[in-house]
């Protein structure tokens, strides 16, 4: 199975770029070039990852598409992609997982997603385990539900 990425970008050369060499690495890749467009593509579709460009038709542009992917029943990995990196606080404490800083060598950045993918996928993996874990031990530790005395005293007289 393809690993999807949503990657968003508003300049059309860096977008077709990452795009072309994301494909040939075997990734299924669809685009947006505005946050008003992957935040739709976000909300109607499922993504493993979504990366985006800061800064794009304004400055919270990338981070209102970081927040919109957080928001995503699925959580897809995150990354920001930007020539002017913040520091490590700023772009964690808006919910993305990597930083990825342009321009990039591609086999670096294939290195980067690779490895932020399989982070993920095992943070997702260790969350469903521990939530499926509550679960069973909530429900052996309820008491037993009786049945009703009438459904009981019915079947009783069959």
């Amino acid at each position: 199975m393809k690993r999807r990425i949503l990657l968003v970008d508003d300049e059309l050369a860096i977008l077709l770029t990452l795009k072309a060499v994301l494909e040939i690495s075997g990734f299924d890749v669809e685009t947006a070039a505005s946050a008003r467009e992957a935040k739709s593509k976000i909300k109607n579709s499922t993504y493993h990852m979504v990366i985006t460009d800061m800064r794009m038709e304004s400055e919270s542009s990338g981070i209102e598409v970081v927040r919109a992917a957080k928001k995503a029943a699925y959580q897809p990995a995150i990354a920001m992609l930007t020539a002017f990196p913040l520091t490590d606080s700023e772009w964690q404490d808006e919910g993305a997982d990597e930083m990825l800083v342009k321009p990039m060598h591609t086999e670096h950045l294939l290195r980067q997603i690779e490895a932020l993918l399989v982070v993920h996928e095992d943070k997702k993996r260790l969350q469903q385990e521990s939530k499926i874990g509550a679960l069973v031990a909530a429900e052996s530790k309820a008491p037993a539900k009786k049945a009703p005395a009438r459904k009981l005293a019915a079947s009783r007289a069959r």
